[in-house]
């Protein structure tokens, strides 16, 4: 498929209308790869992660030659079972994760960090990394460990397909069984709203760092839920508490938008300060925006 077909993918709204996790993965990953070759990034290696450059003294015959007839370089074959450092994807799954603004064009947030978070796994582990899903609400209720064998792509892609949006959140109280749980630095990729406690929250993020973890987070919004354009007199509903409240939008847009670049800012500048990335995003952005994040995270890494 040429290229340019490719980075169809990388669009929410055209990934949530392909069949099967695998196939929605594969085809946002190699979108993206075939994005990288024409962006500014052009040469990132995510195509060689599998490999090293040839040096002086290794063995000519673990020299990848299909490689070299495409780069005009020479690239050796790692088989090296897994990296020093593990990924653990933690995805928010509270009620509120299941809002969209419009149910017929654009997918909710959960359905949003399912699909990046197979991309995710898909590129770890082509990449021979070690990746495990963690999924909660109030409580931990899914969790399978960091393995890099190939085979283990389809048991996390089915639990992913599987993730459903219900319960209250408990953001902070997940954050810090899991920096207990995680003996062994690793890398932690947090996927929510984060509509909890900002203190809260950012004191589990800092128990991660205090225990020496690197951490990504992915702030996932609905496109509405950003800039608050509703419009009619409207009525709210919390969706894991049931509260409802009748209100004219564009009364309130101004403070609400206020109150939400000041969350904005206290995650962005306290992450910062901790040496955690930080990323906002909105169901319409395409997948490529946080996998070039993660990339770069892990360039920093190795």
């Amino acid at each position: 498929m040429p290229e340019q077909d490719y980075r169809r993918y990388l669009q929410p709204d055209v990934v949530s209308r392909l069949k099967g996790m695998e196939l929605r993965a594969r085809l946002v990953v190699e979108g993206f790869m075939a994005g990288l070759h024409k962006s500014p990034y052009h040469g990132f290696s995510v195509e060689f992660a599998e490999h090293r450059q040839y040096m002086p003294g290794d063995s000519i015959r673990n020299i990848d030659w299909k490689v070299y007839a495409k780069s005009d370089r020479y690239y050796v074959k790692e088989y090296e079972e897994e990296t020093n450092l593990k990924s653990y994807i933690l995805i928010d799954t509270s009620a509120s994760m299941g809002y969209t603004s419009d149910e017929k064009n654009r997918i909710s947030k959960l359905e949003y960090c399912s699909y990046l978070a197979a991309s995710l796994t898909f590129l770890m582990l082509k990449q021979r990394d070690s990746v495990g899903v963690v999924g909660f609400d109030e409580n931990i209720h899914t969790y399978l460990p960091p393995k890099s064998v190939s085979g283990y792509l389809h048991v996390l892609l089915q639990q992913l397909d599987k993730l459903s949006a219900s319960e209250k959140t408990n953001i902070s109280d997940t954050l810090h069984q899991m920096a207990d749980r995680i003996k062994r630095r690793g890398l932690i990729i947090l996927m929510s709203d984060l509509f909890d406690d900002p203190h809260r929250i950012l004191a589990g993020l800092k128990h991660f760092r205090h225990r020496k973890h690197e951490i990504i987070v992915f702030h996932i919004l609905d496109p509405r839920e950003r800039d608050f354009s509703f419009p009619r007199e409207a009525i709210f509903e919390d969706l894991e508490t049931g509260e409802k409240i009748t209100t004219l939008p564009w009364q309130i847009k101004k403070s609400y938008k206020h109150e939400l670049d000041t969350v904005f800012g206290e995650f962005s500048r306290e992450c910062r300060m901790s040496n955690i990335d930080y990323h906002l995003i909105d169901t319409s952005i395409p997948y490529d925006h946080a996998l070039l994040a993660y990339l770069n995270k892990r360039a920093r890494l190795y």
